[in-house]
Protein backbone atom coordinates (compact mmCIF):
# COMPACT_ATOMS: atom_id res chain seq x y z
CA UNK A 1 0.00 0.00 0.00
CA UNK A 2 1.42 3.31 -1.00
CA UNK A 3 1.74 6.26 1.72
CA UNK A 4 -1.24 7.97 -0.58
CA UNK A 5 -3.41 5.38 0.50
CA UNK A 6 -2.73 5.32 4.22
CA UNK A 7 -5.29 6.60 7.26
CA UNK A 8 -4.60 9.92 6.82
CA UNK A 9 -6.75 11.91 4.08
CA UNK A 10 -6.01 15.58 3.04
CA UNK A 11 -8.96 17.81 4.48
CA UNK A 12 -11.79 18.47 1.06
CA UNK A 13 -11.99 21.73 -0.54
CA UNK A 14 -15.00 23.77 1.88
CA UNK A 15 -14.70 21.46 4.78
CA UNK A 16 -13.28 22.38 7.71
CA UNK A 17 -11.56 25.86 7.67
CA UNK A 18 -7.88 25.98 8.58
CA UNK A 19 -6.35 28.47 10.38
CA UNK A 20 -3.57 29.35 7.88
CA UNK A 21 -2.27 28.10 4.82
CA UNK A 22 0.64 26.38 4.84
CA UNK A 23 2.82 25.51 1.21
CA UNK A 24 4.80 22.72 0.26
CA UNK A 25 7.72 22.99 -2.25
CA UNK A 26 9.70 19.52 -3.81
CA UNK A 27 13.12 19.60 -4.93
CA UNK A 28 14.37 16.35 -6.53
CA UNK A 29 16.83 14.91 -8.89
CA UNK A 30 19.60 12.74 -9.69
CA UNK A 31 22.09 12.42 -6.59
CA UNK A 32 24.61 14.81 -7.14
CA UNK A 33 22.39 17.27 -8.10
CA UNK A 34 22.70 19.82 -5.48
CA UNK A 35 19.22 19.02 -4.05
CA UNK A 36 20.82 19.11 -0.44
CA UNK A 37 22.80 22.78 -1.04
CA UNK A 38 19.24 24.10 -2.72
CA UNK A 39 17.46 22.82 0.58
CA UNK A 40 19.95 24.57 2.65
CA UNK A 41 20.03 27.99 1.02
CA UNK A 42 15.79 27.78 1.14
CA UNK A 43 15.97 26.86 4.78
CA UNK A 44 18.60 29.59 5.34
CA UNK A 45 17.04 32.40 3.47
CA UNK A 46 13.51 31.60 5.74
CA UNK A 47 15.34 31.77 8.86
CA UNK A 48 17.25 35.02 8.02
CA UNK A 49 13.09 36.47 7.36
CA UNK A 50 12.81 36.04 11.00
CA UNK A 51 11.24 32.50 10.32
CA UNK A 52 11.30 29.84 12.93
CA UNK A 53 12.84 26.88 11.11
CA UNK A 54 13.41 23.07 11.61
CA UNK A 55 15.68 20.59 9.47
CA UNK A 56 14.49 16.69 9.64
CA UNK A 57 16.68 14.07 8.02
CA UNK A 58 16.39 10.18 7.92
CA UNK A 59 18.47 8.54 10.22
CA UNK A 60 19.29 5.51 8.38
CA UNK A 61 21.73 8.39 6.48
CA UNK A 62 24.63 8.37 8.91
CA UNK A 63 26.93 9.32 5.88
CA UNK A 64 28.49 12.65 6.78
CA UNK A 65 26.81 13.37 10.35
CA UNK A 66 23.97 11.73 12.67
CA UNK A 67 22.71 15.10 13.63
CA UNK A 68 23.58 17.74 10.76
CA UNK A 69 22.20 17.77 7.35
CA UNK A 70 25.17 17.43 5.08
CA UNK A 71 26.01 18.73 1.42
CA UNK A 72 28.97 16.78 -0.23
CA UNK A 73 31.14 19.85 -0.31
CA UNK A 74 30.64 19.66 3.79
CA UNK A 75 28.01 22.98 4.03
CA UNK A 76 26.10 21.66 7.74
CA UNK A 77 23.39 22.17 9.35
CA UNK A 78 21.97 21.13 12.07
CA UNK A 79 19.01 18.45 11.91
CA UNK A 80 16.53 16.45 13.90
CA UNK A 81 17.54 12.16 12.76
CA UNK A 82 14.35 10.11 12.85
CA UNK A 83 13.49 7.00 11.14
CA UNK A 84 9.75 8.42 10.68
CA UNK A 85 8.05 11.56 10.16
CA UNK A 86 4.69 10.75 12.52
CA UNK A 87 6.97 11.10 15.86
CA UNK A 88 8.53 14.30 14.77
CA UNK A 89 5.81 16.30 16.53
CA UNK A 90 5.85 14.37 19.28
CA UNK A 91 9.81 14.30 19.90
CA UNK A 92 9.64 17.95 18.96
CA UNK A 93 6.77 18.83 21.41
CA UNK A 94 3.68 20.27 20.89
CA UNK A 95 4.22 23.88 22.29
CA UNK A 96 7.57 23.61 20.06
CA UNK A 97 5.77 22.55 16.95
CA UNK A 98 3.09 25.34 17.11
CA UNK A 99 5.87 27.89 16.63
CA UNK A 100 7.83 26.20 13.68
CA UNK A 101 6.91 28.08 10.40
CA UNK A 102 9.21 26.34 7.99
CA UNK A 103 10.32 22.54 7.91
CA UNK A 104 13.01 21.06 5.82
CA UNK A 105 13.13 17.48 4.85
CA UNK A 106 15.75 16.07 3.28
CA UNK A 107 16.65 12.23 1.37
CA UNK A 108 13.19 12.25 1.62
CA UNK A 109 12.47 8.89 -0.49
CA UNK A 110 13.39 7.01 2.93
CA UNK A 111 10.23 8.26 4.80
CA UNK A 112 7.35 6.43 3.72
CA UNK A 113 4.90 8.64 5.67
CA UNK A 114 6.14 11.23 3.60
CA UNK A 115 2.55 11.79 1.97
CA UNK A 116 0.54 12.34 5.18
CA UNK A 117 2.89 13.93 6.80
CA UNK A 118 3.28 16.67 4.30
CA UNK A 119 -0.58 17.03 4.06
CA UNK A 120 -1.04 17.43 7.68
CA UNK A 121 1.94 20.02 8.26
CA UNK A 122 0.81 21.73 5.44
CA UNK A 123 -3.23 21.69 4.79
CA UNK A 124 -4.14 21.25 9.06
CA UNK A 125 -0.64 23.05 10.75
CA UNK A 126 -0.43 25.47 8.21
CA UNK A 127 3.75 25.18 7.92
CA UNK A 128 5.74 25.50 5.03
CA UNK A 129 7.41 21.97 4.06
CA UNK A 130 10.41 22.48 1.30
CA UNK A 131 11.19 18.36 0.86
CA UNK A 132 14.62 17.29 -1.02
CA UNK A 133 15.00 13.93 -2.22
CA UNK A 134 15.44 11.62 -5.18
CA UNK A 135 12.93 10.98 -7.56
CA UNK A 136 13.89 8.21 -8.96
CA UNK A 137 16.36 4.82 -7.64
CA UNK A 138 19.47 3.72 -9.86
CA UNK A 139 17.09 1.53 -12.13
CA UNK A 140 15.28 5.19 -12.62
CA UNK A 141 12.02 3.65 -11.30
CA UNK A 142 10.39 5.63 -8.77
CA UNK A 143 11.73 5.85 -5.16
CA UNK A 144 9.89 6.01 -2.30
CA UNK A 145 6.95 9.00 -1.58
CA UNK A 146 8.50 11.78 -3.17
CA UNK A 147 6.52 11.68 -6.14
CA UNK A 148 3.18 10.97 -4.40
CA UNK A 149 3.63 14.61 -2.81
CA UNK A 150 3.75 16.67 -6.44
CA UNK A 151 -0.05 16.82 -6.46
CA UNK A 152 0.36 18.56 -3.07
CA UNK A 153 3.21 20.83 -4.00
CA UNK A 154 3.18 24.32 -4.52
CA UNK A 155 6.67 24.14 -6.85
CA UNK A 156 8.55 21.66 -8.20
CA UNK A 157 12.01 22.08 -8.85
CA UNK A 158 13.77 19.49 -10.77
CA UNK A 159 17.86 19.45 -10.66
CA UNK A 160 20.43 17.90 -12.82
CA UNK A 161 23.72 16.83 -12.01
CA UNK A 162 26.97 16.81 -14.22
CA UNK A 163 27.83 13.99 -16.22
CA UNK A 164 30.79 12.26 -14.77
CA UNK A 165 31.72 10.89 -18.28
CA UNK A 166 30.99 13.81 -20.61
CA UNK A 167 30.01 16.92 -18.68
CA UNK A 168 26.39 17.26 -20.04
CA UNK A 169 23.42 17.69 -17.80
CA UNK A 170 23.36 14.32 -16.04
CA UNK A 171 19.63 12.84 -15.47
CA UNK A 172 20.39 9.63 -13.74
CA UNK A 173 22.17 8.35 -11.07
CA UNK A 174 24.37 5.42 -11.81
CA UNK A 175 25.14 2.55 -9.20
CA UNK A 176 28.84 1.49 -9.84
CA UNK A 177 28.42 -1.59 -7.44
CA UNK A 178 26.84 -4.96 -7.99
CA UNK A 179 24.09 -4.88 -4.81
CA UNK A 180 20.48 -4.93 -5.90
CA UNK A 181 18.63 -3.61 -3.23
CA UNK A 182 17.27 -0.24 -3.29
CA UNK A 183 18.37 1.29 -0.44
CA UNK A 184 21.92 1.32 -0.85
CA UNK A 185 23.51 4.94 1.28
CA UNK A 186 26.85 5.88 -0.40
CA UNK A 187 28.29 8.79 -1.96
CA UNK A 188 30.89 9.05 -4.82
CA UNK A 189 32.25 5.51 -4.33
CA UNK A 190 29.17 4.00 -5.30
CA UNK A 191 27.28 6.09 -7.42
CA UNK A 192 27.91 8.60 -10.08
CA UNK A 193 25.65 11.10 -12.37
CA UNK A 194 25.09 10.29 -15.75
CA UNK A 195 23.52 11.54 -18.76
CA UNK A 196 21.24 9.62 -20.75
CA UNK A 197 23.69 8.41 -23.45
CA UNK A 198 25.76 7.33 -20.52
CA UNK A 199 23.58 5.58 -18.41
CA UNK A 200 21.81 3.56 -21.24
CA UNK A 201 25.61 3.09 -22.66
CA UNK A 202 26.82 2.12 -19.20
CA UNK A 203 23.91 -0.04 -18.14
CA UNK A 204 24.54 -2.22 -21.81
CA UNK A 205 27.96 -2.75 -20.35
CA UNK A 206 27.21 -4.14 -17.43
CA UNK A 207 24.77 -6.34 -18.91
CA UNK A 208 27.39 -7.75 -21.38
CA UNK A 209 30.39 -7.97 -18.79
CA UNK A 210 27.90 -10.03 -16.86
CA UNK A 211 27.30 -12.03 -19.90
CA UNK A 212 31.11 -12.53 -20.36
CA UNK A 213 31.87 -13.00 -16.91
CA UNK A 214 29.22 -15.92 -16.59
CA UNK A 215 29.91 -17.38 -19.55
CA UNK A 216 33.25 -17.19 -18.51
CA UNK A 217 32.34 -19.22 -15.44
CA UNK A 218 30.82 -21.76 -17.01
CA UNK A 219 33.20 -22.67 -19.29
CA UNK A 220 35.87 -22.94 -16.48
CA UNK A 221 33.22 -25.19 -14.60
CA UNK A 222 32.80 -27.32 -17.35
CA UNK A 223 36.75 -27.66 -17.71
CA UNK A 224 36.96 -28.26 -14.56
CA UNK A 225 34.43 -30.93 -14.75
CA UNK A 226 36.34 -32.68 -17.37
CA UNK A 227 39.57 -32.85 -15.68
CA UNK A 228 38.04 -34.29 -12.94
CA UNK A 229 35.90 -36.82 -15.01
CA UNK A 230 39.23 -37.48 -16.96
CA UNK A 231 40.99 -37.87 -13.71
CA UNK A 232 38.51 -40.68 -12.75
CA UNK A 233 38.81 -42.83 -15.86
Amino acid sequence: MSSASASFNCPIPGSNPIPKAGEIHVILGPMFAGKTTALLRRVNSESNLGKNVVLIKSSIDTRYAVDAVVTHDGTKFPCWALPDLTSFKDRFGSDAYEKVDVIGIDEAQFFDDLYDFCCEAADLDGKTIIVAGLDGDYLRRRFGSVLDIIPLANTVQKLTARCELCGKRAFFTYRKTGETQTELIGGSDMYMPLCRQHYVNGNAVVAAAKTVISSHKMQCGTLLESKKAAIVE
